[in-house]
Order: C-alpha cells, then sequence, then structure tokens
C-alpha cells in the first residue's frame, strides 16, 4: 500500500486526478470503478474541467454501489451523483457505463452475477476508485463482511445510515444496498482510496496500520500489489508511520514510480 499525505483537500483532489489522467492518457481505452461518495467529487471536477482537455471518449465504467429501492433519477442515489459531477461532464457513452441499478427486481444474485460478469467480459478494472467510511467501509462492504465478496445485496450498518442521514433528510435512509464485493474490489489492477477530514482519522489509521480484519473491511487493503491511498493532513493525523510514509512517497514520486498502470 502506497500513503500520500497531501496538505489540504483540494491537493488530495488535484493527486488523485494526475493518477487518473495519466492512466487514461497511457491507456484511452481503460475499465474504470467510480465511486459516489463526498470525497472523490473534487477529483471528478478537476477531470473534467475545461482546460484539462482529457479523452474520456473510450473509456468504460462500473459502479461500485447503490443504495437498493433508488431510481437513478433520485438525487441521493449514487447513479445520480455519478451522472451529475462527473460521467455527463466526460461524456462518457452510456453503452459504456454499467452502474447498479437501486430498482433491480427478481434474483437479485443473479443481477449481481451479471455485473460481475460485464467486469470479466470488458477484460477487468484497471483501477477502482474508493472512498472510506468511518466505520472502515469501502463501497457499502460492512464491518464483519467476507474479505473475498463478489458483487451482492447487503444491509446498511446503522453507523453509514447515520453518516449519510443528511443527504436523505427528511426521508430515512435506505437500509440496503446493491454493492461491489472486496473480492470485486481487491481484482482491480489499481486502487486509488481518497480520504480526507478528521472524521477519517481512525478508520484511517486502522485501515493502514491495523490488523487485517473482517471488521474493518478497508484493511483489506493492504493486501493489495498496487493500492494508492491519498489523505489530507487530518485523515493521516493518526498515523504512528506518517513521516516514513511521506519520505517513501517523496522517493516513489521523484522516480515515477506512481505513473500510468
Amino acid at each position: 500500500m502506497r500513503v500520500l499525505i497531501e496538505p489540504s483537500v483540494s491537493s488530495v483532489a488535484a493527486r488523485a486526478a494526475s493518477l487518473v489522467d495519466a492512466l487514461v492518457r497511457a491507456k484511452p481505452a481503460c475499465v474504470i470503478g467510480v465511486a459516489a461518495g463526498a470525497t472523490p467529487l473534487a477529483m471528478y471536477a478537476l477531470l473534467t474541467e475545461p482546460g484539462r482537455s482529457l479523452d474520456f471518449s473510450r473509456i468504460t465504467v462500473f459502479g461500485l454501489d447503490e443504495y437498493l429501492g433508488l431510481d437513478a433519477t433520485h438525487p441521493g442515489s449514487c447513479a445520480a451523483t455519478l451522472r451529475n459531477h462527473f460521467l455527463d461532464k466526460a461524456g462518457i457513452a452510456p453503452s459504456q457505463t454499467h452502474l447498479l441499478d437501486g430498482k433491480a427486481q427478481g434474483d437479485l444474485a443473479a443481477y449481481c452475477a451479471a455485473h460481475e460478469d460485464r467486469i470479466s467480459r470488458a477484460g477487468g478494472l484497471d483501477l477502482q476508485i474508493l472512498g472510506l467510511g468511518v466505520n472502515g467501509h469501502i463501497g457499502f462492504n460492512e464491518p464483519g463482511c467476507g474479505l473475498a465478496s463478489r458483487t451482492r445485496l447487503v444491509g446498511l450498518r446503522r453507523s453509514t445510515r447515520s453518516t449519510n442521514a443528511p443527504i436523505f433528510a427528511p426521508d430515512p435512509v435506505p437500509e440496503a444496498a446493491l454493492t461491489m464485493g472486496i473480492g470485486t474490489i481487491s481484482s482491480a489492477r489499481r486502487i486509488l482510496l481518497l480520504a480526507t477530514g478528521p472524521a477519517k482519522a481512525d478508520a484511517v489509521t486502522k485501515m493502514i496500520e491495523g490488523p487485517v480484519s473482517a471488521l474493518v473491511p478497508a484493511t483489506a487493503l493492504q493486501l493489495h500489489p498496487d493500492a494508492v491511498v491519498v489523505l489530507d493532513e487530518a485523515a493521516a493525523a493518526g498515523l504512528r508511520l506518517a513521516q516514513d510514509y511521506r519520505d517513501e512517497a517523496r522517493i516513489v514520486l521523484e522516480r515515477g514510480g506512481l505513473g500510468a498502470l
């Protein structure tokens, strides 16, 4: 796991955007898993700003998760967030966009297996973008989940619903979701996780320096061969080895070691 500690929220977005930019320029037909949490939104804004002139016309995207029961037009849905903040601005064609459907009906296990199959037929994920939940979840893989899990239906923990309540107020937060599993996420060739703010500091410390545990699903990233974690100073505040991560990142970045896949 590579840990990059940036001085501010804006520099986290800039660093993350530079890594995605490098991938798209090196591999224009890349396959990217996209997350709809609040943290990646600033990165998406930088990637789609007019002055960047980045061509997304050949990429394929897969949605990480979605609240069960929400239509894609619901303002709290992951689909609406991704379309409004990234997909529409990037001009990614609907034929190259594969988001999980919160209104999926019938055999949900078969529906989730089909999402896995589409990822496989696309050649696998070159990059999976992630945020981090305050309880250590990635996607909607909540504490206690299987670390080899695949795309499936899950129940949302009270801590997650409480955190996300302002998005849905005055309505209740959905109790269930569809999500790529830890095993699905881990199959990506590179993982890029962003975390900012003091509320994420405890989860960040456990993710990076704690034992691998299903109680903190993000710790599974410790086992990934190319996971990059980009933090601001507030999110990194609890790391015992913070200066070591800064030193290592400087050495690696000076030598171009975090370029395109």
